[in-house]
């Protein structure tokens, strides 16, 4: 075995691999910067470079999350707390030891191992300490990417208290190891450890570790979220919560506001932190007029790419080519967006924002929320799954996501629901619906509502504009809807009215009032009626 790390300071943890129950044969990388890991990642023939830098990486032919095949370990320690079913598919520990077995041996032949020490949470009293083992730098340079840098003084002393170990190119066997497919993403909460194999996007190295966050917080009090969250000049921090695909990252990166983190946080006592230290975009159609900041990380060395075309002779990414998928991505540090935040933290948010990709055009674009249809609409998380985001997903699907994030969820998803609406109280945050979908018509008839239009509503609302301005009532969902919004044309805030065929609308609305109704059913009694009044009648 060879060791690689820098001669001026040593990179290599005394909490050595065997900790991991690992014995390599190759040559270990220990915590190498990025640049020594897209040179490796290109002399290794793992990808390639594009224009201005950004490491290029093609992921097929799994170019989005595998959730049906992620699995829980069944133990005692959290037995109990776990909401098993189809989110989280039990497994067995003899078969989780089995795969454990194969994909330790499978690392261990592999003629080179990537070591990446990092943290999970920008707040030290909740945060975690990550050891991801991969044998590919390129995704070694994505953890880099995502997650926390301890500082290279902190390495030599570093002590993991979570492992990933990352075998992309090893399959598993269904009849012997218990999963569905080759695929698996399997996590033992009492191990702490997580298994990734038989797939190659990125996103499940990143996804699996917020999952053990979603498990850990709530035991400790803190808020686990799937949001994006900035921060005004005087400090007001926002959330923004959605699904892929529904704008937190092109809402949340506003040149005018400072950036906390684009995808996952804790709300605890203290306030807003971030668990990441990256950004992972979607890039499909990506233009420098629409998001400059985030357009700008895809010409920096450093980021990567997934899933991407080039152009042949100029190697400049073909942004609008979904050829190998409409699930396109940048990854890039946090610190290439220009304001971010670089503590990672915030305070009590002022405004929270729910935000759906409405798929049948007749949700408002903004409203305003009373606390129990705060509660309501987390509870739905109601959007639209983006084409290309998952398997076998390949047109925008209705699709009622609980908290936002339900494929994250370990705990029951009131557990979640009922600390936000303790929080929510207790600071006295206003609560915003607010939909990036289609207007004038549903999917395939109308056009996406223009993202300087939803700008300009999420500015107004942060800076208290619209506490001013009166509202009106939807007569189908019960939302307290502006009636003018500065910057705004009046017509886009009345989604009826951007309907030809008034008729048509009115049908869809009472369509998708009936789908939240049947959907709030699924939680049975452990929804309050009060909250179940708050939402859309089906009439």
């Amino acid at each position: 075995m060879t060791l690689i790390s820098s001669p001026t300071c040593k990179m290599e943890s005394t909490t050595g691999l065997s900790a991991q129950g690992l014995k390599p044969t190759g040559t270990v990388h220990w915590n190498l910067q990025t640049p020594d890991l897209v040179s490796a990642a290109i002399r290794n023939g793992e990808g390639e470079l594009a224009d201005m830098g950004p490491f290029v990486a093609v992921t097929t032919p799994h170019t989005g999350r595998s959730p049906n095949d992620k699995f829980v370990v069944r133990e005692s320690s959290s037995e109990n707390d776990v909401d098993w079913g189809d989110v989280n598919r039990p497994i067995s520990e003899a078969h989780f030891n089995a795969l454990h077995a194969d994909v330790k041996a499978y690392l261990d032949e592999r003629p080179n191992l990537y070591i990446e020490d990092l943290y999970c949470g920008a707040d030290p009293k909740y945060r975690l300490s990550v050891r991801y083992v991969t044998p590919n730098a390129w995704h070694a340079s994505f953890v880099r990417n995502m997650f926390i840098r301890p500082e290279l003084a902190e390495l030599a002393a570093f002590a993991p208290n979570f492992t990933v170990l990352h075998a992309p190119d090893l399959k598993a066997d269904p009849e012997k190891h218990g999963t569905r497919t080759g695929t698996f993403i399997l996590l033992n909460l009492a191990k702490r450890t997580i298994l990734i194999g038989g797939t190659r996007y990125a996103g499940e190295m990143k996804k699996a570790m917020f999952t053990v966050m979603n498990y850990l917080m709530p035991k400790q009090g803190v808020l686990s979220m799937h949001c994006s969250a900035n921060m005004g000049a005087d400090g007001e921090t926002a959330l923004f919560f959605g699904l892929s695909g529904t704008g937190k990252t092109a809402l949340s990166a506003d040149p005018e506001r400072g950036l906390i983190g684009d995808d996952e946080h804790g709300w605890s006592d203290e306030g807003i932190f971030n668990f990441e230290g990256g950004c992972y975009a979607k890039v499909i159609n990506l233009s420098e007029e629409q998001e400059p900041d985030i357009y700008a990380t895809t010409q920096m060395f450093g980021t990567v790419l997934e899933n991407v075309v080039l152009e042949p002779a100029t190697k400049k990414v073909d942004f609008p080519n979904d050829s190998i998928t409409e699930n396109t991505r940048a990854s890039y540090p946090l610190h290439y967006i220009r304001n971010y935040v670089p503590s990672g933290r915030g305070g009590h948010p002022k405004n929270v924002i729910f935000l759906t990709a409405d798929a049948f055009g007749v949700l408002p674009p903004i409203s305003r929320l009373t606390p129990e249809q705060a509660m309501y609409y987390f509870l739905s998380g109601y959007t639209a799954k983006v084409a290309g985001t998952e398997s076998g997903v390949t047109e925008p699907k209705a699709t009622f996501s609980a908290c936002f994030g339900a494929v994250f969820l370990v705990w029951h998803p009131t557990r979640y629901a009922e600390l936000l609406g303790e929080l929510l109280e207790k600071h006295g945050s206003r609560v915003w619906l607010v939909s990036t979908g289609w207007s004038g018509g549903p999917y395939g008839v109308g056009s996406r509502m223009k993202l300087s239009h939803t700008r300009a509503m999420v500015r107004a609302a942060l800076a208290g504009e619209l506490d001013r301005i009166e509202t009106r009532t939807d007569p189908f969902f019960g939302l307290h809807i502006p009636t003018s919004v500065s910057g705004v044309p009046a017509e886009v805030l009345d989604p009826r009215g951007t309907w030809s065929d008034k008729a048509a609308y009115d049908a869809q609305a009472k369509r998708l009032a009936k789908m939240f109704s049947e959907n709030i059913q699924r939680f049975g009694d452990q929804v309050s009626e009060v909250i179940r009044a708050a939402g859309p009648q089906a009439g």
